[in-house]
């Protein structure tokens, strides 16, 4: 969301701050937070024996004198540890010091480095054997030592990176310490909806590692990634893999089971390089849909190293139905997207999740209240949530991260397209004077852009539960949407694509994807005519539950003090919503999951004790 709201009373330059008794969600009596998130975090990808590094470390902020706007991975790379007894403070990782589940509760301001440490016990390993340390996200760039020996360097607060960290290990125990800088909105890079100026639609910006850190195990001869490519039409399941060589003679095997654990294909192949790519026929394919989320298991075998795996098949587009009328089609029938926006915060995680329940939570409430889409809003989830949606069966509409310049132009981004719909279709994203306007402007941002697009395509992409990319939304950030569409298509051409949610269309893409919060519900032509027509972001009422918000404000569009007035209208609303269907509209999204900090327009409130919609 990025328009022109109604603020009720809010004073969004207010940090949030709340105890942890006020703020612990419904299973936070029982979570011990020294003992989170030991599940695997990447079920895509998994490996039987990993260790996992998230609970208690040292922490140290230190002052620098470097720029926000600096190459913040050069930054991080050059800095000095502290010393020793710098490290007083205890964190929870994987929480941000921002969260309350940190224990730090103690925002990283941009011209300070956060330095975490731990000690670990080295694996004893076998002939060749490699230990593959894991971060799954850290924000926003960070320089890693083992041992006090630098191991890498990486940029980018929402995707994923790996190290080999063997050859810097010693016996027994060894030291973990990686330093951190993050300038948030004032770096001019992908942030999503974090801002130091919070307030309204920004949310308290937060830092350093915020998602799981492990290591695993692995012979000289493993898997590195895969890419998973089933084909609901033919019934064939393509596996393309990229390995560590090992002796020439090995061969990755690839197994597939059904739902029962029976052996359904096998094959074998020789890589090629670093390279393979086997594919196996499987009979009588059961498609995967929201009704029936049917996966079935991979095992992949390469030597001695083993890694589990699943998938589901199913199939995606955008065509006529029997009348013409523009719609999706899942398994080669129409479905009409019932959506709901997620941002995923939490009261006292922030970005991060408390628990794995509380991944869980969310998307149960979501299909318990009648949603078949969740879309994912500006922001890359934990693996794990990804992995539950595919075995629960809810949808997803996966969203780029956007940023860019500091200074949000507020005209351009908001009030322009909120007043006046004709500027949707008039204004070019293509052009040095639009895109500093939409905050583009400067060519390093836009080449983050399209590499983590392509990153996170990539990362994500196994999954069947996400049926549509994202790439920008509300022109926040937005440039040549028609060479970002193609590049998507490019590389996924198996889903649809959502060019640009909300305004400023360029007429790509296969949805005229708008946002409707002020005007009348109604089906709107498609000025280029040959896309679905899609209502990617309407509702967002507000009521504030009292002692559920981390603030006294209420934020958002039409207030009601009433609970049960609020539960009427928007039940009133998402009927309004489906009585559309049959003159054209392909589906809906509305806003939201859940509350966030002042903004009350959550299905949920904030610490999710409260399920508004269903009493």
């Amino acid at each position: 969301m990025l328009h022109l709201k109604k603020v009720l009373g809010a004073k969004p330059k207010e940090h949030v701050e709340a105890t942890l008794e006020q703020l612990l969600t419904p299973w936070g009596e029982a979570l011990d937070v020294q003992q989170v998130l030991q599940e695997h975090p990447e079920p895509m990808f998994a490996r039987e024996s990993f260790q996992m590094l998230n609970g208690p470390w040292k922490c140290a902020f230190v002052e620098s004198a470097h720029r926000p706007d600096e190459d913040l991975a050069s930054v991080v790379e050059q800095a000095r540890q502290p010393e020793d007894d710098a490290f007083e403070q205890e964190i929870i990782v994987p929480f941000s010091p921002e969260a309350l589940l940190s224990g730090v509760s103690r925002q990283l301001q941009p011209t300070e480095l956060l330095w975490y440490r731990r000690s670990f016990e080295a694996p004893n390993l076998g002939g060749g054997e490699r230990v593959i340390l894991h971060f799954q996200a850290v924000d926003y760039a960070c320089s890693v030592y083992v041992n006090r020996q630098h191991a890498g360097v990486h940029a980018g607060g929402y995707t994923p990176f790996s190290l080999d960290i063997t050859d810097l290990l010693g016996e027994g125990g060894n030291e973990l310490s990686v330093c951190v800088a993050d300038s948030s909105e004032m770096g001019g890079r992908l942030r999503g909806k974090q801002r130091f100026d919070r307030g309204d639609i920004w949310y308290t910006a937060q830092s350093g590692i915020w998602q799981s850190v492990w290591y695993e195990v692995v012979p000289a001869a493993h898997l590195s990634s895969i890419v998973i490519e089933p084909d609901a039409a033919t019934g064939i399941l393509s596996v393309g893999a990229h390995v560590q060589l090992g002796e020439p003679e090995l061969a990755l095997r690839l197994e597939v089971l059904d739902g029962e654990g029976r052996l359904v294909a096998s094959a074998c192949e020789s890589p090629r390089e670093t390279t393979c790519a086997i594919a196996v026929h499987i009979p009588d394919v059961r498609p995967w849909s929201p009704d029936d989320p049917y996966l079935y298991s991979i095992r992949l075998v390469y030597g001695e190293d083993v890694v589990n795996s699943y998938c589901g098949f199913r199939s995606v587009e955008v065509r006529d139905d029997e009348h013409g009328v523009k719609r999706l089609f899942l398994n080669g029938e129409p479905l009409f997207i019932k959506g709901v926006l997620d941002q995923a915060y939490w009261s006292d995680g922030l970005m991060t999740a408390p628990s794995d329940e509380a991944l869980v939570f969310d998307i149960e409430a979501m299909r318990a209240a009648g949603f078949n889409l969740m879309r994912k809003h500006i922001k890359v989830e934990s693996s794990r949530w990804y992995y539950h949606c595919d075995r629960l069966g809810m949808l997803v509409l996966q969203d780029m991260v956007c940023g860019g310049d500091p200074e949000i132009k507020t005209w351009h981004w908001s009030y322009k397209p909120t007043l006046f719909k004709i500027s949707w279709n008039h204004y070019r994203d293509d052009t040095d004077a639009h895109r500093d306007n939409l905050g583009s402007g400067d060519e390093r941002y836009r080449e983050e852009w399209r590499s983590t697009c392509r990153e996170v395509m990539r990362i994500l992409g196994n999954h069947p539960c996400i049926i549509c990319w994202s790439l920008f939304n509300e022109g926040w950030g937005q440039f040549n949407a028609k060479d970002a569409c193609a590049m998507a298509r490019a590389q996924d051409p198996t889903r649809p694509i959502d060019a640009t949610s909300g305004w400023y269309d360029q007429g790509c893409g296969d949805f005229n994807s708008v946002h409707n919060y002020f005007r009348d519900m109604k089906v709107w032509r498609d000025w280029r005519g040959h896309r679905a027509f899609f209502v990617s972001e309407f509702g967002g009422y507000t009521h504030r539950v009292e002692g559920h918000s981390a603030l006294e404000e209420a934020y958002g569009y039409e207030l009601y003090d009433d609970l049960g007035e609020w539960r009427s209208a928007v039940r009133s609303l998402l009927a309004q919503m489906d009585a559309l269907e049959p003159k054209g509209l392909a589906g809906y999204i509305y806003t939201q999951v859940s509350d966030i900090e002042e903004e009350t327009n959550g299905i949920l409130t904030y610490d999710r004790r409260v399920n508004k919609l269903m009493p």
